[in-house]
C-alpha cells in the first residue's frame, strides 16, 4: 500500500510553528516515499472555532512551500475532509462499538462526575471515570438504559477499557511502548450534544482516509493507547505511529508566547525568507548531514529519515534562525528581494529606480539580516544625510582635514570614469604621495558623504551614488563646516 499523511490541524487560531513542522515532516515523508499528504480540517470543538483561521493555516502552509494532494479546496477521493461535514459517520461507528460490546452509554452529570473526581482526589487516586460506581448501562443495567434513552434523558458513550491489560505499540521515533490499561481512561468517544471527541473522529478518519502513518507531536502520545484500544475495538489494522519531539525554548522550558513570537505568520510579517524559514524547522529534531546545516527543499526531501529524528526534546535557538535568515538574504535571488522592498520603498517615499534599489541591496546585504532592515540602515543611500555623528566627526574632522581632502576632492571632479576603481586609484596615488594610510583620507570621506561611522566600502557607495551626488554632498559638507553649522 502506498504513503498517505496527513496533516490535520484545528481552526482555533495561527498556526504555531510546531504546527509547521509536523506539517513539513509529514510533507517531506510523504514525498520521499513518493506517498500522498492529506490536508484535513479537525474542527469537531466548535468553543474554540475561530473565524478564518481555516484560510490563515492553509495561507502559512502555502508560504513555506507544502503542498497537498487532497483536502479542503484541493480535492480527493475519501472527502469531506473538513470533520463537522462527517459528523453522521461518527454516531454510525460509535453505534458498532455499542453494538460489540467495546463501548457503553454513560448518563452522569456534570456535577456527579466533578463529585466522583473530588472522591478520588480526597483518596489520593489520579481521576479516572469509575465505571462500576458510576451512572452507566453496567450500573443501570439494559432495560434502565434503554428507558432513560427513550426519554430522551442526555447521554454520553464511552470506550471501554479492558481491565488488567497491557496496550503495546511500535512508535518510528521512540521503539515499543507499553502503557497498562489501568492508566487509560473510559474515554468519551461521543459527546451528549452528539459531537465526536477528538479520539473517535481521528480514529474514523485515519481510516476511512486510509492513512498509512500518523506523524504528530509527542503532546499526542498519550492518546495513542486509546487509538490503539479504539482500532483493536474496530477491529481495523493500525497505521504506523511516529511521535515528533517537543519544541523548547533555550531553558529547556515548551515553546510558547510568553517567550515570543510562536505564530507563523509573526515570523513572515517580520521578513523571514520562507526558504530559511523552513531549512531552520526541519532542522528542529532531524538533520540530513553532520556539518552542513543550510538545504534546499529538495535536499530535505531526497534525505528525510523519521527513524533519525530525536526523541529528545528541540531547541528553538532564535540567534540560530536569525543567522541562517542572514545566510539565505545574501543568496536570495534579487527579484525576490526587490518584491519584498518595493511596498517599504512606496512607503517612505524613496524616490529610486529598481536598479538602484537592487545595487544598493548587494552592497549592504553582508551588514543586515532582514531586507526590510535595508530602509533604515542604507537611509543615507536613499537621500542626503539629515545629520553628522557627533562622536564620529570630533574622532575624524580636525583642523588640518580639510587641507587633507580639497586635493582629493578636485580629483574626483576631474574623473569622467567614475568606478570604484578609478576613485580608488585616486586615492591611493594620493596617500602614497603623502606617506599616509587609508584611514586618514577614508573616515573623513564616509563622513562627508553619509554622515555614519559604519557602512559598506566607500568607494563602491560612491560608484552607486554616482558622481554629481557624491561631489554635492562633499561640497554640502564643506560649505556647513565652514559656516560653522556643524
Amino acid at each position: 500500500m502506498s504513503v498517505r499523511v496527513r496533516f490535520a490541524p484545528s481552526p482555533t487560531g495561527y498556526l504555531h510553528v510546531g504546527g509547521l513542522r509536523t506539517a513539513l515532516y509529514n510533507f517531506l515523508f510523504a514525498r520521499n516515499k513518493g506517498g500522498k499528504m492529506i490536508l484535513r480540517i479537525e474542527d469537531t470543538d466548535r468553543t474554540r472555532f475561530v473565524e478564518n483561521a481555516q484560510e490563515n493555516l492553509i495561507k502559512s502552509l502555502e508560504w513555506a512551500g507544502i503542498t497537498f494532494d487532497e483536502g479542503p479546496g484541493f480535492g480527493g477521493d475519501y472527502g469531506p475532509y473538513i470533520q463537522s461535514e462527517r459528523f453522521d459517520l461518527y454516531s454510525k461507528y460509535a453505534n458498532d462499538l455499542i453494538q460489540n460490546g467495546t463501548a457503553y452509554y454513560a448518563f452522569d452529570t456534570p456535577e456527579e462526575i466533578e463529585a466522583m473526581r473530588e472522591r478520588q482526589k480526597q483518596a489520593g487516586l489520579a481521576p479516572k471515570y469509575d465505571r462500576s460506581s458510576m451512572k452507566n448501562q453496567y450500573t443501570l443495567g439494559e432495560q434502565e438504559t434503554q428507558n432513560l434513552i427513550n426519554n430522551g434523558t442526555e447521554y454520553v458513550i464511552r470506550l471501554k477499557v479492558p481491565f488488567n491489560e497491557e496496550v503495546k505499540f511500535k512508535d518510528i521515533i521512540r521503539g515499543d511502548v507499553s502503557v497498562k490499561t489501568k492508566d487509560v481512561d473510559d474515554q468519551i468517544l461521543l459527546k451528549s450534544d452528539g459531537f465526536p471527541t477528538y479520539h473517535l473522529a481521528n480514529v474514523v478518519d485515519d481510516h476511512l482516509m486510509q492513512i498509512t502513518h500518523v506523524i504528530r507531536g509527542e503532546e499526542w502520545l498519550p492518546s495513542t493507547p486509546k487509538h490503539v484500544l479504539l482500532y483493536k475495538a474496530f477491529g481495523w489494522d493500525m497505521p504506523d505511529f511516529a511521535h515528533l519531539p517537543l519544541l523548547l525554548n533555550n531553558d529547556k522550558t515548551k515553546l510558547s508566547k510568553r517567550n515570543g513570537d510562536v505564530a507563523v505568520e509573526d515570523f513572515r510579517a517580520q521578513g523571514y525568507i520562507k526558504d530559511a524559514f523552513v531549512n531552520f524547522v526541519a532542522l528542529l529534531g532531524w538533520n540530513p548531514s553532520g556539518d552542513n546545516e543550510i538545504h534546499s527543499m529538495d535536499h530535505l526531501i531526497e534525505h528525510f529519515n523519521l527513524e533519525k529524528v530525536n526523541k529528545g526534546g528541540a531547541i528553538f535557538d532564535r540567534p540560530k534562525l536569525l543567522w541562517m535568515n542572514s545566510i539565505y538574504l545574501r543568496k536570495v535571488d534579487t527579484e525576490e528581494i526587490y518584491n519584498m522592498l518595493e511596498p517599504l520603498i512606496k512607503e517612505n517615499n524613496i524616490n529610486k529606480n529598481k536598479d538602484y534599489v537592487i545595487k544598493v541591496f548587494n552592497l549592504l546585504k553582508e551588514r543586515i539580516s532582514f531586507a526590510h532592515e535595508l530602509i533604515d540602515f542604507a537611509d543615507y543611500m536613499w537621500d542626503k544625510p539629515k545629520s553628522f555623528d557627533e562622536a564620529y566627526k570630533a574622532k575624524q574632522w580636525k583642523d588640518d582635514t580639510k587641507d587633507l581632502v580639497m586635493p582629493v576632492f578636485e580629483s574626483f571632479k576631474n574623473q569622467e570614469n567614475w568606478t570604484q576603481e578609478s576613485l580608488h586609484k585616486i586615492v591611493e596615488d594620493y596617500l602614497t604621495d603623502k606617506n599616509l594610510g587609508f584611514g586618514k583620507l577614508m573616515n573623513p570621506l564616509r563622513l562627508m558623504i553619509t554622515g555614519k561611522p559604519v557602512g559598506a566600502g566607500m568607494f563602491e557607495t560612491m560608484e552607486i551614488l554616482g558622481k554629481e551626488e557624491s561631489l554635492e554632498r562633499m561640497q554640502t559638507f564643506l560649505d556647513k563646516i565652514e559656516n560653522g553649522e556643524i
